[in-house]
């Protein structure tokens, strides 16, 4: 980019354009939609966008919109096209006379953008500690782990009777966010290796669930973009994890040692078949 350092203002946030990002910086004031004050600002690598466009906006404005790369922000990708325009961090509003301008930066940024396919994360993700309210649970995220404390006002019996829940990133897959704003809104964790069938939210102990005045989008969606960013980032510690844990041969190997100290009477009837019920749970 030619023009490096130049800044384009408009409604609730200004770009600032860089030979190699855009830097959005989001406005404080009482109109900012609430998610916007919680990313403060994002510095935006032009290889992690796929394109860039203008299109007319509503009372004589345009709209000059970044779209990212699948993989490329956990933002864009946990809020998957649910959230409202006004709430869109990719998207600047602009009086239509100035139309021409967002054209030429638009121009500008094209030959940099990485442009189709999927790509590693290059957008920084909400840093933790993080929490917010459930309807039915308080969420609490570290960095390597998130944990569920369950509300006796909203929990169902299920999750009561299942206790608190406490997930290390390296056990899980995936996050599921559905938008506080539309119908069932939750959040649940997908756990590493498939193998359990999901069900509704407000039973399941992985999933908290949203309701007037709880899971707002200023909070949970930055929570379950830092938690699928923490996920990805410990996905090769995890795959190694796996590959340790599914290999028959050791397992057998180490049933039979079990079986031998259970003969020789170290081990009691009730330790053996614990260790046992362990080890056939890695397969």
């Amino acid at each position: 980019m030619s023009r490096m350092g130049d800044v384009l203002s408009g409604l609730h946030a200004s770009w600032e354009f860089d030979s190699d990002s855009v830097l959005i910086r989001y406005e404080r004031g009482i109109r900012t939609p609430r998610l916007l004050h919680a990313l403060t600002e994002r510095r935006i690598p032009l290889e992690a966008l796929r394109s860039v466009g203008i299109s007319p906006g509503k009372r004589g404005t345009v709209v000059l919109r970044l779209v990212p790369r699948q993989g490329a922000d956990p933002v864009f990708d946990v809020s998957a096209g649910q959230l409202k325009e006004s709430c869109d961090p990719y998207r600047l509003v602009l009086p239509e006379s100035r139309a021409t301008l967002a054209e030429y930066y638009a121009d500008e940024i094209r030959p940099g953008l990485g442009g189709e396919g999927e790509c590693e994360q290059l957008v920084a993700a909400p840093e933790p500690p993080l929490h917010f309210k459930a309807y039915d649970a308080k969420a609490s995220f570290d960095g390597t782990a998130v944990s569920f404390r369950w509300f006796w006002t909203g929990a169902s019996s299920a999750k009561w009777k299942a206790g608190d829940q406490t997930f290390a990133v390296t056990e899980l897959e995936g996050v599921e966010w559905r938008s506080p704003e539309g119908l069932a809104g939750h959040l649940r964790l997908l756990p590493a290796g498939g193998g359990r069938t999901p069900g509704a939210a407000d039973q399941d102990p992985a999933s908290v669930v949203f309701g007037l005045g709880y899971g707002s989008v200023q909070e949970s969606l930055p929570f379950a973009a830092a938690v699928l960013s923490a996920i990805r980032a410990a996905g090769p510690a995890r795959a190694r994890a796996q590959q340790v844990r599914t290999d028959p041969s050791d397992i057998a190997d180490r049933i039979r040692h079990l079986g031998a100290l259970h003969r020789d009477g170290i081990l009691t009837d009730a330790e053996f078949s614990a260790k046992k019920a362990e080890l056939l749970a890695e397969l």
